[in-house]
């Protein structure tokens, strides 16, 4: 504790940088009383004298300067002189200046690596032609509240009675095998309908892109490469144009390349057109809506005609689109809206963090222009006008402020190397943020604000110093005027209540990230491996094929040591949901609410719910005799059935996939129900689910779950050996997106954990800063106010009298910023609500606990100075005096 306190009180003096300025003001008072004595033995009066004696001790060089600058002086030189002047103040106390750059480089640099982000991420435009007509189109219930994808047939629908769009298109994300040249690998991509780049206004860097015939039936299959996986894998050879690639067993020709950062994710590295044979059937979803809209058509007109449209399709098709209606989004909000409030109260949070550290640095100022109220009181008596001296200290203020940005910026270089490392991969745009011309402006405008910020006030408060009194024999002990002191106290009480705010944020933030992982994913996630398996529809076109390799895989991975249990499904928690379908309930073909239903398909293996650990509610699980010439089951989750059936058994009960226009769908039987998987994200509420033996439907997709002996620390370990089975089986075949199931989960909320960690920095360096308010303060008032407190103790005051003062003052600053800092609280945590999760932005619980650490906090902070109070020998205060 000792080493602490040594420590605080040598930076509390660095602060100051007392030792020089008393130095100077000892050295300049020395001098003129030497002349003002001179003066009176020749005869003058003491008025005079002493105004002569100041005449002398400015010497010809400062006349020389108050005449130049009377008759005019060029502002650049008068600016450069008020330069080197501060560049020598500043070299005559090291440790002020180097306490003020640094708290200014802190917020800054934080400052500028978060407008980074924001920049790369809203405010940069998209890559597109005529961004700002581009609108993304999804179907939206109007009954639940919720959005899902287009189906063909929807989508056709659309486009065939379009009048407000000049172009159209519809894409699907997708996996594809590239196979044939180098090694075998699986890569993301999206199929396309043929406008889809003509829509988005890109031309190619190599080649072309679609034709508008290629994506009706029968056209041959064609790609379009993005300009990283180019790069990567063809390096960069524009020979590739017009070569035959395997993608998914298919024979394909690369067409054209796409130019750099072509789309918000980098992971997409293909396209290839998508074919629509005319459907039979409305569904299944999968499909997104992209359009531009005509010249002078506004988005509001768009969504009319959407609306229109969508109501002609509900008539036609009243069993599935009764309630179904288009919605239109602007592409932007599309890519960024879910980031944005994220992001925006982020960059709050960290003007905060520079608001308070101006604030401390505006102290350390009027700290320091305190000392130099002698020096200010001379210059003032030479001559020099009160405007002349607030420029030159705001000067050196904002000398400050362009040192400490500069700093800021290689800090900020370094910090946002550290966000996009560690930073959320699935952020949009992440290729887009970098330092550039506008972060370069952004820096310099938040440097020269904050240096007029903290500049300001100890410049009008030094314009304001009485001469006499600065001047007069027992100034320099004297206790600061009264404004002086109200204005620190009110830059301290203002640290304090931004603190409090940002405290209570990141308190929310961290409580709602804790909930959010504490909520069950419906599975159990330990000793549990996946990975990824597309099978390439050419060699394995037949359900047989699908249903044999995948038998066979099984069987092999089973008989590996330490494997307790192997499945295969079409979908993973968190947030890798493929497919959604109608489905209609045996008995209630009647119109009613409950008549037809819209649930999540997932075809999964007798094993798959074991691997996953996801528990049995009712019934059984899928067999092996679950087979394609057997009666046709279903395993519904407990969402689905307690909608369907809430006071019944769902055993037994029967339904099918599809709705009136699919009449021919066989009825399933519901043999089991398994409790609820977080599909949707941990944040969303659950959704029906229906699962199918994938003997009797097929899918080329699957996800392989490997639930690994508790032995094994750490089931990646099996990962190799589960490649091997894969290859043994089809060496060509890649074994994608292998990950444990722990990882998926905290992939998953990668997001919430940035803005969270991110708010808890920004908190505790503003708790920080705050503390060395309180503290700086503190302990610059006693410094002040050792006569008063010499004489407090010489009339018998005790020690613990002397604590309770000091303490108490601090305590009261505290308290007043506190109060302050919760009722701001309470107004700006609000704009928390929509990233918060089983949290109010009012928690009282989080408001109590942020109140108790900062006082706990503020006491500390009061304590070290006291303790200082309390060693003050009455007999040394008051002979110094």
């Amino acid at each position: 504790m000792r080493s602490i306190r040594a420590w605080m009180l040598r930076l509390g003096s660095l602060f100051g940088g007392e030792r020089h300025e008393r130095e100077f003001a000892a050295e300049m008072e020395s001098h003129l009383q030497m002349h003002i004595e001179d003066n009176l033995r020749e005869g003058m009066s003491a008025a005079e004298a002493r105004r002569q004696a100041m005449i002398k001790l400015g010497g010809v060089e400062q006349t020389k300067e108050n005449c130049r600058d009377r008759r005019g002086l060029p502002f650049l030189e008068v600016l450069l002189q008020d330069l080197r002047f501060g560049v020598r103040m500043f070299v005559k106390n090291p440790g002020f200046a180097a306490a003020a750059v640094i708290t200014l480089a802190l917020g800054i640099g934080a400052n500028t690596a978060l407008f980074s982000v924001v920049n790369g991420v809203l405010l940069r435009p998209l890559p597109y032609r005529d961004p700002s007509r581009l609108v993304v189109v999804s179907l939206f219930n109007q009954k639940t509240q919720e959005t899902f994808p287009l189906c063909d047939a929807d989508f056709l629908d659309w486009r065939a009675q379009n009048q407000v769009f000049t172009a159209v298109a519809a894409f699907s994300g997708a996996r594809f095998n590239i196979t044939g040249s180098g090694a075998p690998e699986q890569v993301l991509g999206d199929e396309v309908t043929a406008e889809f780049f003509s829509t988005l206004g890109v031309k190619p860097s190599l080649g072309r892109t679609f034709l508008p015939d290629e994506d009706r039936p029968g056209s041959p299959r064609a790609v379009v490469l993005s300009y990283n996986h180019w790069r990567r894998r063809y390096g960069s050879n524009p020979g590739v144009i017009g070569q035959t690639i395997m993608l998914n067993g298919s024979n394909s020709t690369v067409i054209g390349v796409m130019p750099p950062r072509f789309l918000p994710s980098a992971e997409t590295e293909l396209w290839t057109n998508l074919v629509m044979d005319p459907p039979t059937f409305r569904g299944p979803y999968y499909l997104t809506g992209q359009a531009r809209l005509k010249p002078g058509v506004t988005i509001e007109q768009a969504r009319a005609e959407l609306t229109t449209i969508a109501h002609r399709i509900a008539q036609q098709n009243p069993l599935t689109n009764s309630n179904m209606s288009f919605r239109a989004t602007p592409l932007e909000e599309a890519i960024v809206g879910n980031v944005r409030p994220a992001l925006l109260v982020l960059l709050g949070a960290v003007l905060f963090v520079l608001l308070i550290a101006s604030a401390n640095v505006a102290n350390l100022m009027l700290a320091r222009a305190s000392v130099r109220e002698k020096e200010v009181a001379l210059r003032a008596a030479l001559g020099a006008s009160r405007a002349r001296l607030m420029r030159q200290l705001l000067t050196e203020s904002v000398l400050l402020a362009a040192i400490g940005g500069l700093l800021g910026l290689f800090l900020a270089r370094w910090g946002l190397r550290l966000l996009l490392e560690f930073g959320p991969g699935n952020l949009p745009r992440l290729e887009e943020i970098t330092i550039d011309g506008s972060v370069l402006g952004f820096t310099c405008l938040i440097s020269l604000a904050s240096g007029v910020l903290f500049g300001l006030v100890p410049a009008v408060q030094s314009g304001r110093s009485d001469l006499n009194q600065s001047l007069r024999e027992g100034g320099r002990s004297a206790t600061d005027g009264q404004g002086r002191g109200r204005v620190r106290s009110i830059l301290v009480i203002s640290e304090i209540a931004l603190s409090v705010i940002l405290l209570a944020g990141a308190g929310l933030m961290l409580k709602s990230f804790l909930r959010l992982q504490a909520v069950s994913p419906g599975v159990n996630p330990n000793n549990a491996l996946t990975m990824q398996l597309t099978l390439p529809q050419r060699q394995y076109h037949e359900h047989n094929q699908m249903i044999s390799f995948y038998q066979h895989l099984l069987e092999k991975v089973q008989s590996l040591p330490g494997v307790e249990s192997a499945g295969v499904g079409m979908s993973l928690p968190p947030n890798l949901l493929e497919v959604t379908d109608y489905f209609t309930v045996e008995g209630q073909e009647a119109a009613s609410e409950r008549m037809l239903g819209l649930a999540d398909l997932v075809f999964a293996s007798p094993d798959y719910f074991r691997a996953l650990g996801v528990p049995l509610v009712k019934g059984r699980y899928f067999s092996a005799a679950d087979r394609a010439d057997s009666r046709k089951v279903a395993i519904v989750n407990r969402t689905l059935a307690h909608h369907y059936w809430p006071n019944e058994n769902p055993i037994g009960k029967r339904l099918k996939t599809g709705g009136a226009e699919r009449p021919n769908n066989p009825l399933m039987e519901v043999v089991g129900v398994v409790g609820d998987i977080k599909y949707g994200g941990l944040d969303a509420a659950p959704e029906m689910v229906l699962y199918e033996p994938y003997q009797q439907a097929a899918w080329p997709s699957m996800y392989l779950v490997v639930r690994t002996s508790s032995k094994l620390s750490n089931p990646a370990t099996l990962a190799s050996a589960v490649q091997s089975a894969v290859w043994s089986l089809d060496k060509d075949l890649p074994v994608a997106h292998i990950r444990t199931m722990e990882q998926l989960l905290s992939e998953s909320v990668e997001q919430p954990r940035f803005r969270t960690v991110l708010l808890e920095i920004f908190a505790l360096i503003a708790l920080s800063l705050a503390t060395v308010g309180i503290y700086g303060v503190l302990a610059y008032t006693v410094s002040r106010r050792r006569h008063e407190i010499g004489v407090r103790m010489a009339l018998g005051a005790k020690r613990t009298d002397i604590l309770r003062l000091v303490v108490g003052q601090g305590m009261v600053l505290t308290s007043i910023g506190a109060a302050i800092g919760v009722a701001g609280g309470f107004v700006l945590t609000r704009f928390l609500s929509t990233l918060l999760y089983a949290v109010r932005a009012t928690d009282p619980a989080t408001f109590v606990g942020v109140v108790l650490l900062l006082v706990a906090v503020g006491a500390l902070a009061c304590w070290i100075p006291a303790r200082r109070a309390m060693r003050v020998d009455p007999m040394v205060a008051l002979r110094y005096e």
